[in-house]
């Protein structure tokens, strides 16, 4: 699931999975069915925040993420070798596993720029590596390189589809 609005003060939105026994969701999340570790390896990246920040609307300074305008024109990452994609899984589920170690705290908590556990940061460190490597992109680009080398993408996707 993905939040529809998210703090912009976030360095990464936070996902979660959910399931049918967790009860009802609200309105506000968005839900990816049959998503899978590598989908939320992708999604909680750096990669995937740097395409949100540009394309996602805004309520007040807050996120507002949108199906048609960010996860539909989100390029992904082409031709991934299989071992790669474990990796991405793997470094996911350590994600997951970070989160759980601190029962008690919200993901609103977790997720807070100033108080997010250095534990978790380095999880979502791990794990962007992992998903620049997938892109190709150099890890040592801004948010605006990424940006651009993902619109590069998403355009040369576009162009592939006509």
């Amino acid at each position: 699931m993905i939040p529809e609005v998210s703090s912009g003060e976030r360095e990464y939105l936070p996902l979660d999975f959910m399931q049918p026994t967790n009860g009802l969701c609200s309105n506000k999340l968005k839900l990816f069915a049959h998503a899978s570790l590598y989908h939320f390896s992708v999604l909680t990246s750096s990669v995937h925040m740097a395409w949100v920040k540009v394309a996602a609307g805004r309520l007040k300074m807050d996120i507002n993420y949108s199906t048609e305008l960010v996860y539909n024109t989100f390029p992904w990452p082409q031709k991934v070798d299989s071992k790669l994609q474990q990796k991405m899984e793997n470094a996911a589920q350590k994600i997951l596993d970070t989160r759980n170690k601190h029962q008690g705290r919200s993901l609103a908590q977790l997720y807070d720029r100033e108080a997010m556990p250095a534990d978790l940061r380095q999880a979502h460190h791990a794990n962007d590596l992992l998903v620049l490597q997938a892109y190709g992109f150099d890890t040592s680009w801004s948010r605006d390189e990424l940006f651009a080398a993902l619109y590069k993408l998403y355009c040369k996707l576009l162009a592939a589809k006509k």
